[in-house]
């Protein structure tokens, strides 16, 4: 878990410089609008990062299960 987030951090430090001398982020910033970005692209990461925690347990779990049921 200490990977993801740092790997998370890194991401977004590198797309803050970048948007820095982007003119259209410059617009949306004006407007306000930077903020309804970034929380909705926050809000895809975050679903992505859960699915795959969710997977990575299903999958755990039933590695599990065929190891106890695997004929010794």
């Amino acid at each position: 878990m200490k990977k993801i987030s740092s790997v998370l951090l890194a991401q977004l430090i590198a797309f803050s410089a970048f948007c820095q001398g982007v003119e259209m982020a410059d617009g949306l910033r004006s407007d306000g609008k930077i903020y309804i970005l970034v929380s909705i692209l926050l809000v895809i990461f975050l679903g992505l990062i859960a699915y795959l925690i969710s997977i990575d347990r299903k999958t755990s779990r039933l590695e599990k299960k065929l190891e106890e049921n695997k004929p010794s």
